[in-house]
């Protein structure tokens, strides 16, 4: 492959996924000399430096890395923690399921919502850690959708201004998936966040334009989980719909709170979905100190 090939690949690579090349980047590196191997060292450097800074045009987003670990989240420089530990046994399941990698293949596998029944359970403390501990794999990338369009949290969970998003996708024609999607610091990690709050926002969910988006999401990638972080399955209607597209589903469950009979109704409203699991959070350290006790994981 010339030269030229390799730089028109790279740079459709890129607009898949969302990142804006300037243009003097490509004309120079398709405009290296090869007949000069000279000249060609001599410019090799600045072209190199160039695509590197490539990402880090205006979707790109540094997240605080040790704010973040401060208020208790997973980080990729955290090597050893119980709560790690927790999220890898966690994720396994969810990214065999993912990539078919089970007896029976799930539809939408990559598709994961992590919900709730009730607010304040802690579901979005378990999507960001889940989408961290996703993107610490070798062999997938993971985008974080803020689905919560009523009540987002992820802005302010990662410290990062609000900025248009997944609502307005589904309502400005001119504003493209490729234009809402960010970039991070964290590597394989990208985030959509919820965008412009609409009253609508349960039909827009229910849309044609949501089930596209959805597709799109689902396929652009082979390698690519999305996590959505979505509203309570009782407290609002937009889960429920969003349910609907997914392949898997993770309840969170807050232990000496959330009572049988609650967990019961809001199970009943996914149940159509493939694969249902809850997940413990906020119990009790037992006495073994076992990250096991931690939370309860099962279909």
């Amino acid at each position: 492959m010339n030269v030229i090939e390799e730089a028109a690949k790279r740079l459709k690579e890129l607009e898949r996924a969302g990142i804006c090349v300037p243009e003097p980047t490509v004309a120079r590196a398709a405009a290296a000399p090869r007949g000069n191997p000279g000249l060609h060292e001599a410019r090799r450097e600045p072209v190199l430096r160039e695509a590197a800074a490539g990402p880090r045009g205006p979707n790109f987003r540094t997240i605080d890395l040790a704010r973040l670990q401060a208020s208790g989240f997973i980080t990729p420089g955290v090597t050893e923690s119980k709560l790690l530990h927790e999220f890898r046994v966690i994720k396994r399941p969810l990214i065999q399921n993912a990539k078919g990698k089970t007896a029976g293949p799930v539809a939408n596998g990559n598709l994961i919502m992590v919900t709730s029944s009730l607010p304040g359970e802690g579901k979005s403390f378990v999507s960001l850690n889940l989408a961290m501990s996703i993107a610490m794999e070798v062999d997938s990338r993971v985008l974080l959708v803020d689905a919560d369009v009523v009540r987002p949290t992820m802005p302010k969970l990662l410290g990062l201004p609000p900025v248009r998003g997944l609502m307005d996708v589904l309502t400005d024609p001119d504003f493209s998936l490729g234009d809402a999607m960010l970039s991070t610091s964290v590597e394989r990690l990208s985030l959509l966040l919820a965008g412009t709050p609409r009253r609508d926002s349960s039909e827009l969910l229910a849309s044609d334009a949501m089930r596209r988006l959805v597709c799109e999401l689902a396929e652009r990638y082979p390698d690519r989980i999305v996590v959505f972080d979505s509203p309570p399955l009782l407290a609002t209607t937009e889960a429920r719909v969003l349910a609907s597209y997914m392949g898997q589903v993770v309840v969170v469950v807050e232990a000496e709170r959330t009572t049988h009979g609650t967990l019961e109704t809001a199970l009943a409203t996914v149940e159509t979905c493939p694969v249902v699991l809850t997940m413990l959070n906020k119990a009790p350290e037992s006495e073994s100190g076992s990250y096991y006790s931690y939370y309860g994981y099962g279909q």
